[in-house]
């Protein structure tokens, strides 16, 4: 026990303060995000939107998020991330606050695409932020601290959220949402400062690559289409699954809120020893990616059949660890891949990929689950896996021609 415990806490060192600040505003803004999980719920159940026009909503939210995706990468070239994070978070807190006064249709779409344009230009200036407060050495471990924190709060977000709504509907929850929000913009205004930029002398000077250079870089644009089919399958879990649980298992939003307690326990408890461990393997980061991918794709299939509930426990496991290989190995190969001066262009694409992802994710599974149900959706997400499981493959054999 004692081993187990000082190898849990050897995962935690040598991260830097800021890392850990980040870190903990991550989990005060994740806490807060209690009504993302159950989007397609509020909008089914509470506005009685049909799934299609549930789907077509939560496509905006995913074009928006590409749009912020998009914009997060060209300011923070611009700006820096610092300046990006800050704007982000204010005026995402303060949007969530007027959304819930939004009911009709093409108000929704427009509302959801403007506040997940600024609320997602916050995501490719985190990643640059990680790559400015750690060393590449602990680069993996500064993301799984983040994502540690992330998970906490959605361990606690989700499970009040389900209670909050059981008891007191969905209008507290866009308070919590906005008001979570401005709070850990505050944290970080006060916690973290400003990188120290580094004077250019004519020894350091190097010449800067071209603001477009990673459009032509196709190794990477193989790893973004990798991350795309992952996302699509992923994003399964946070749109059609909370629908399934209640309409085939009969879950209330209180017992759906606690499924999430198996997705974040074990990201909490394991992921930080996880990833310290395979570090100390030095096993290629494009091997885990590949490994995420089957674990994707596996979590899936095996959905086929509906009769037995314990299936949705062995579905969330499995995707659990394939989360916990897979965004943690895909930042880390993202922010080695991108080139010095152009981090935001490169970590843009990287947050896009997740972003047109959760559109046809949202859009597509929504649609096939109102035509032909929930286990032809299945099928369907776990052949994403298989796409992604050939494009590791071919990133794999790109990377090591050093291409």
């Amino acid at each position: 026990m004692k081993k187990l415990y000082a190898n849990y806490i050897e995962s935690f060192e040598g991260l830097s303060k800021e890392i850990w600040y980040i870190s903990l505003i991550s989990l005060v803004n994740r806490a807060g995000t209690m009504v993302i999980p159950f989007l397609s719920l509020y909008l089914t159940k509470n506005l009685d939107f049909s799934k299609d026009d549930a789907g077509w909503i939560l496509a905006f939210f995913g074009i928006g998020s590409v749009i912020g995706g998009w914009l997060g990468g060209k300011l923070t070239d611009i700006f820096g991330f610092y300046k990006v994070m800050i704007f982000s978070l204010l005026v995402t807190g303060l949007s969530f606050i007027v959304l819930q006064h939004i009911t009709s249709f093409w108000g929704l779409c427009i509302a959801i695409l403007i506040i997940m344009s600024i609320a997602d230009s916050f995501r490719p200036a985190i990643y640059v932020s990680i790559k400015a407060y750690s060393s590449p050495e602990n680069q993996t471990r500064a993301i799984g601290l983040i994502r540690l924190a992330i998970n906490a709060g959605m361990a606690i977000g989700p499970t009040v959220a389900g209670l909050i709504i059981v008891t007191q509907g969905y209008g507290l929850l866009f308070w919590i949402d906005g008001i979570t929000c401005i709070l850990a913009i505050i944290l970080f205004k006060f916690l973290v400062a400003p990188p120290k930029e580094e004077p250019i002398t004519e020894e350091t000077e190097v010449e800067m690559p071209s603001k477009n250079e990673v459009y032509s870089d196709f190794t990477y644009w193989i790893f973004i289409g990798l991350c795309f089919f992952m996302g699509m399958a992923f994003f399964q879990l946070i749109v059609t699954m909370p629908l399934y649980y209640e309409e085939v298992f009969e879950l209330n939003e209180f017992e759906i809120g606690l499924m999430w307690i198996i997705n974040v326990g074990i990201i909490i408890i394991l992921e930080m020893p996880f990833l310290n461990f395979l570090e100390k393997k030095l096993i290629p980061v494009t091997k885990h990616i590949l490994m995420a991918c089957f674990l994707m794709c596996i979590s899936f299939f095996i959905l086929y059949q509906n009769f037995w509930i314990g299936i949705i426990i062995i579905n969330m496991i499995i995707i659990t660890f394939g989360e916990m290989l897979g965004f943690p190995y895909t930042n880390k190969f993202a922010l080695n891949r991108a080139k010095s001066g152009v981090e935001g262009s490169y970590l843009a694409l990287y947050a896009m990929a997740f972003s047109l992802s959760h559109i046809f994710s949202s859009k597509i599974g929504l649609s096939i689950v109102d035509q032909y149900g929930y286990q032809v959706n299945w099928v369907v997400t776990g052949t994403y896996g298989l796409v992604s499981i050939a494009l590791a493959y071919w990133l794999i054999a790109r990377t090591n021609k050093k291409l």
